[in-house]
Order: structure tokens, then sequence, then C-alpha cells
């Protein structure tokens, strides 16, 4: 889910744009500085690591891409396949009922005892009255684009697309303009025909076939903070040895079809029905790698390593993910100076169900409801939550401050591409903006150590011409950049300019051997891969281009470690074990796919890590101390029992990839 200067663009409000003439102006008129190095002398390393670059596409889980993998001889791995929910011809197997979903029902009150008290509380996170499915809420096209646009998401014309998008490899750009529905938004989407898409078989079904190719744009589930707490229906009740969480991830329709994106703290709209929020059952769909999806990520797994047990570090969307991979924590609500204050209080979540509804939220949603006070028990969700941690075998602490209102949802972040404070009043202000942050980063960490790093966002140059999204071919993902939440970077132009630049920068540093150590790469909405709004293979298009150019330079090759992997699973189902780590998350697991000299041979690893894990790689190559006091990167490396590689005993943990490698 995006942000909402973003979502101006996806939703079609696209009357006010400039030619494709005036975009090349802005595209050849913007200074690309050169990256230049802090210090003459290259930094010392743990490992023969001297470049590290993280890409992070969007919102699919392992099982909807990898979920028919078959590894290498002698290689193992979690999947859909291997635990024979399904065939490699993509059909039900003999273990299909384990992917199957259930209706609940959360109408009333109910009380929920936190230590030594009981708080009265209605929202849940795992339904006490729960009912089997006999088929699924029918599969739906949601807001996937029914034809193509000047504009794009897809674009009319190759040569249109190829301007406003120069990032994808050669082979990729006729992907451009293809892949539209043809099909009215929020439609039963028939061409699914794995199934019976107005009604599907209780479980996890096949997207791709004879009517739906895997260059196809499809629907996007849910994939809220709350939301995503239900849908993965975590509960000490339900723990066992080999899942000692207790998650079931068993109601992501129910979540899809009674809430979906949220109330905005509107009421329920009248006819409420189980096409009403547009979603249906898309969660439950998955490509089939054994048929020939996801052609470039397979081979990657091929040859190089994956791991099947990476995961993303908070339930919920774009936003809270990449800022707990920045700043290896949340960030909070502040006077504009970093202390903590309130927000207000439309902007507060309350995802207690209205009266007389089932499970619609009273205040959620893109344009409210994205703060919690994870410290106050009366705060609606809050007090189902925090029960659930601390009724685990192993309690686990919430680390939530008390007075701090967490953002846990997608807000425009407190500095606009220039340096200057975003506003949040007034014509030009966006009220849902979150103040600027004054909790350190891992940013802060590598100036702090002299570490070259660089954020290359693509589509950079155009947003800080037009920070406020009016130009339709601006699909810079401002909530992504983890450094424009924050004071410390955002209030000083020399280090704007040293530590963010566009993709185009990007590869001039490739090319000219002037990589900096640390290299974070985010694509643009055109590549990111997001369903609906983009593709997967628009977003293997845009990896490919980076892996490529990072091997056509053999010495910048043979240092070099590429880490590819997804902001959060976006709503799917995945069948793989959650690890609870503190309020946050840990959420559904995501690909995580290792591209060097040193990870070759077609691994598939099963250590325990999150985007944390990324930041503890950094801090152990590099030698660096946790960000914080509180910052998760203080979790220890995860310890396993004989007979289980994927559940921690020591939990919670995570890995610091380094064993990921063979050095």
């Amino acid at each position: 889910m995006k942000s909402n200067r973003r979502n101006s663009v996806l939703d079609g409000s696209l009357k006010c744009g400039a030619a494709i003439l005036a975009v090349l102006q802005v595209f050849t008129t913007i200074p690309q500085p050169a990256y230049a190095a802090s210090n003459s002398t290259t930094p010392k390393t743990a490992t023969p690591i001297k470049n590290v670059i993280i890409i992070i596409g969007e919102n699919r889980t392992f099982d909807h891409v990898y979920g028919t993998y078959v590894p290498k001889n002698g290689q193992a791995v979690w999947n859909l396949l291997s635990e024979g929910i399904v065939t490699k011809d993509g059909q039900p197997g003999g273990n299909f009922s384990l992917s199957a979903q259930y209706a609940g029902s959360d109408t009333s009150t109910t009380e929920v005892q936190i230590g030594k008290s009981n708080v009265e509380g209605i929202y849940t996170n795992s339904p006490r009255t729960k009912t089997l499915y006999e088929k699924l809420p029918p599969s739906l096209t949601g807001g996937a684009p029914t034809a193509g646009s000047v504009y794009g998401f897809p674009f009319l014309s190759e040569a249109a697309g190829e301007i406003a998008d120069p990032d994808l490899a050669p082979g990729y750009n006729k992907y451009l303009t293809t892949g539209a529905t043809g099909l009215p938004a929020g439609a039963v989407d028939t061409r699914i025909t794995s199934t019976n898409p107005a009604a599907p078989d209780n479980g996890v079904y096949q997207l791709t076939g004879p009517k739906m190719p895997y260059d196809a744009y499809t629907s996007s589930p849910v994939h809220r903070f709350f939301q995503m707490w239900q849908q993965t229906d975590c509960d000490a009740a339900y723990a066992t040895e080999d899942n000692p969480s207790g998650c079931l991830s068993d109601l992501f329709p129910w979540v899809e079809a009674t809430i979906g994106t949220g109330s905005n703290g509107k009421t329920q709209p009248a006819g409420f029905t189980n096409k009403t929020t547009g979603e249906g059952s898309t969660s439950m769909a998955f490509y089939n790698m054994s048929k020939g999806d996801a052609p470039y990520f397979k081979y990657l797994a091929d040859n190089y390593t994956i791991n099947d047990n990476f995961h993303q570090s908070v339930m919920g969307g774009t936003g809270a993910n990449h800022i707990m991979f920045g700043f290896a924590d949340a960030i909070y609500y502040t006077d504009g100076d970093g202390h903590a204050a309130t927000p207000p209080v439309n902007q507060i979540e309350d995802v207690n169900p209205q009266a007389g509804t089932n499970n619609y939220y009273d205040q959620d949603g893109y344009s409210g409801g994205s703060y919690v006070n994870c410290d106050d028990l009366s705060e609606g969700g809050v007090a189902v939550v925090r029960n659930y941690l601390e009724s685990l075998k192993t309690p686990v602490n919430p680390n939530c401050d008390p007075d701090h209102y967490y953002l846990v949802n997608n807000y425009n972040p407190g500095f606009l591409g220039d340096g200057t404070v975003a506003p949040t009043s007034g014509a030009d202000g966006n009220p849902f903006t979150i103040p600027p942050t004054t909790v350190p980063s891992i940013g802060d960490s590598l100036i702090k150590a002299n570490i070259p790093f660089k954020y290359y966002g693509e589509g950079w140059d155009l947003y800080v011409a037009d920070p406020t999204g009016t130009n339709p071919y601006d699909t810079y993902c401002n909530i992504c950049n983890p450094f424009g939440y924050e004071a410390s970077i955002m209030t000083r132009p020399a280090l704007i300019e040293e530590h963010i630049a566009d993709t185009s920068q990007l590869y001039e540093d490739i090319d000219s051997g002037q990589l900096p150590p640390v290299s974070i790469v985010k694509p643009s909405g055109y590549n990111d891969g997001h369903p609906a709004s983009s593709k997967l293979d628009l977003f293997e298009g845009f990896v490919k281009k980076i892996v490529d150019e990072v091997q056509a330079n053999p010495k910048l090759w043979a240092t070099t470690a590429i880490f590819i992997t997804e902001d959060e699973g976006g709503g799917y189902y995945d069948s793989g074990y959650i690890q609870p780590v503190d309020f946050f998350g840990d959420g559904t697991r995501i690909p995580l796919i290792i591209v060097s000299p040193y990870s070759e041979g077609g691994i598939v690893k099963h250590e325990y890590g999150d985007h944390v894990s990324l930041i503890k790689f950094i801090e152990e190559n590099w030698g660096l101390k946790p960000i914080s006091t509180r910052s998760r990167d203080n979790l220890p490396n995860p310890k396993y029992a004989a007979d289980n590689p994927y559940v921690p005993t020591n939990s919670p943990a995570l890995d610091n990839l380094v064993g990921q490698f063979k050095f």
C-alpha cells in the first residue's frame, strides 16, 4: 500500500501532467553530482564483501513467488509444493487443506486479560468463532488497470514507456504496454481458470493460466497493520512445538472481504457484501514458477542463494516496513522537534468494529488511523496484541514506550526532497504527514563511522522538482526512503546531495567503480512489482539491469553482495513460520535472493531473518554497534533445535546473514 501522495497517481486522478517532452527536460536539466567518497581509505570489512547493494521491491510473499520452486538436488525448501499443498501443475495437492481459510465473527464486546487486569476490547486478532469456508469469496480485479494510459500502468506505446521508465534490462520494455485486465474494477476476475473465480475452492489457487499470462496486472490484497495481525491469526492457544507462535494464517480472505484497506473513519456502506471492498480472495493466489512464471527470479535461485525463512519486519504495508529497515525501530509522532506528542484524534487507530458490523473498523484507512500508542491498553486493538505477546511460552517485549504514538501504516515523510519540512496544513499541506523524527537510523551509524552510503530512489530527480506529485509521471516512492523522515540528514543539504540520488546515478557509479560500500536501491511505482500498479516481470527487469551492470564490472563484482527482497508480502497468503519479535511484527515470509560470487550454487538457506537482518549484516561487516539501545539489531542470532532449522529456540532472534555466504 502506498502513500497518500502516490495514491493520487494510482487512483487515476491524472488531470494535470506534463507532456513527454517536458518529462525529458526535467530529467536532463537537474544536475547529477558524481559520487565522491568521504575518505580515501577503503573501510575495513569482516568479510570479503566490500560493496552491499540492497534492492527492495513490493508486496509479494515467498509462497506467492516461490510456491512451486524445486531446488537443486541436495537442497530443501519450505513452500506450497514441498508441503503437499499444491502439485507442480498448480493443482490442489494431498495436503491442500493446510491452506484452508475461515470466516470469523468479530461483532461483540469481549474481555481480555493483560497481566492482572481485565480490559474491555472488541477487535480481535484471532476470533473465537470461526467457520470453515465451503467456497472462498470471489476473486476480484480490485484496482488493477482495465486499459492502458498515456501515463502508464500500462503505457499506450512502448516509446512513451521507455521515456518515462528507462531502468529496465534489454528485452523488458515490451512489458510496459501489456497486461491490462480488460475487465471492470472490482469485478470477478474471469481470467483465472485454475478454480472458479466466482467461488474458488477453499485454499490457494494458481493465478496464471490460459487467460491470465504471467505478464498481467492483478488485484492487490489488503496489507495494513491490524488487518495483517488478523490475517495471520496468531494465538498462544494454537501454539505447538513446531509452531510456538501459534500463527495459523487462515483468515486472509475474511479480512479482505470484511474491512479491506480500511474505513477512513466512515460508516460501513449500505448493502455491504463480500464484493464491496473489491478484493474477495485475491490473497490466496500464487504464481507457478514450475510452469515458467518469474523466470529471472528462478534463474537467480538456481544459480545463487535464496532464503526461505526471511520475513517482512512489520505487520502491514510499505511505509512502516521501510522505516523498520532503515531505523531497526518504529518511529512516532512528534512536535516537530523530536519530542513525543499526541496526533490528531482522527489519525489514531481504533480498529474496534462499528456497531452492527462484522469487523468493519471505526478508524483506519488511507487517510486516517495510522498511529498507535501501543502502551495504552484502552486503545482499540492494542490490548489484544499485547495479551497475545504476553501469553506466549516465552513472553515477548512489545517495545512500546509510554505516550509514544508509533506510525504503523503509510504517511508521508516529514521532509520534501529539497530538505524543507513538509507542510501538514494549509492549501499545500497534507495532514497525513508524520513530523520530522530524531530517531537514529543506519544512515547515522554509517556517517559516524565515515562509511559512504547512498539511497538510490528511481525517479528521485523528478520528485525533487515535483514534491507534491502533480506530474503524473512522478512515481518516486517518497514513503520508501527511510532517510526522508529524519532531521539529521534532511536538514543538511550537503548530506542530502551525498546520500540520496536517482538510479541514473547508480548506473554511473557502477560503471565508474565509484559505488559506495552501502547502496540501497528502490524502484519507482512503474518497476517495483506492486500488484495492480506494477507487475512482477517489471521488477525482474529492473533487478536484472542492476545485476548485469555490476557483473559487467569484474573488479566491482568480485567484492559485491546484492540482496534482493520485498518490502512486505502485500497481504498474500504464505505457509511459513512467523516469529513475533515485538508489538510491530514480524509478518509473513518474503523472498530474499543473495547474488554474489560468494553465494553461487543454487543454495536454499533457512536461518530466520527480517529486514533488520540486512542492517545486522552491514553492522557485522563494517564493525558497527547497534543503532540504539532499543533497536531490533540488538536481538541475538538465532539458535535452532537439531530437528527444526526454521524456528529459533532463543526467540526473539534475527540472523545477521553472514552465514548465507561461502567465504
